[in-house]
């Protein structure tokens, strides 16, 4: 099966060595584990007790909207971003995070080369994360059914679902044309960015009319 599922998990704990100085090494490796596991546990909650006092929490909320954009994605690119609007339309964004294609010039000829990776590698990175969540079709799945938050608003379900039907068929439509896997993820966190950019805009667009009133 799948490494680190629950199933994983079991065989792991069910391992034996022969000997003793190889199994309490193996136990000393699964406690130190669990340990990790837990503190990052208490991160996460100690995150989602401070996300509501923020002022930018309602944009971090929006975001999640989208499949493969989890909380923890979902902060990191509003604290990093920031404004959404600084940015006039989404190739601008693209291009800021270094997913748009590069070229090569020498002498009269211009060669595309591949994306450029200017900017935060880090985002680029968490973009590569969420864009694996389009490999399979589209579907309503239990994540997006219990784990959104309650705040999201219709607009953004609609955008994610927008979202979701074209980013799966792109990537299905790259690797039939025999693109590499990474080739086709590159392509659909370049065009997951601008959905991004399309709720992060609306999210914003509200907060400033609320706070007018």
């Amino acid at each position: 099966g799948k490494h680190w599922t629950g199933k994983h998990r079991t065989w792991l704990a069910n391992q034996s060595f022969s000997q003793p100085s190889q199994q309490i090494a193996f136990q000393h490796y699964c406690q130190s584990l669990e340990q990790i596991e837990d503190r990052i546990l208490q991160l996460d909650q100690e995150i989602s007790r401070l996300l509501p006092e923020w002022s930018l929490c309602n944009l971090v909320c929006q975001l999640q909207a989208l499949k493969g954009v989890g909380q923890l994605i979902a902060i990191t690119l509003v604290a990093e971003l920031g404004d959404f609007s600084r940015f006039s339309n989404p190739k601008q964004l693209m291009a800021f995070l270094g997913l748009v294609p590069g070229e090569y010039s020498s002498g009269n000829s211009i060669r595309p080369r591949g994306i450029t990776k200017v900017g935060n590698s880090e985002l680029r990175r968490l973009l590569y994360e969420a864009a694996w969540s389009y490999r399979t079709p589209a579907k309503v799945g239990a994540w997006l059914i219990y784990y959104r938050p309650d705040s999201v608003t219709q607009y953004s379900k609609d955008i994610a679902w927008k979202a979701q039907q074209r980013l799966c068929s792109r990537y299905r439509s790259l690797t039939a044309k025999g693109k590499k896997s990474q080739v086709a993820i590159t392509a659909v966190a370049r065009e997951l960015t601008g959905f991004m950019w399309d709720i992060a805009l609306a999210a914003q667009s509200s907060f400033s009319q609320q706070k007018q009133n």
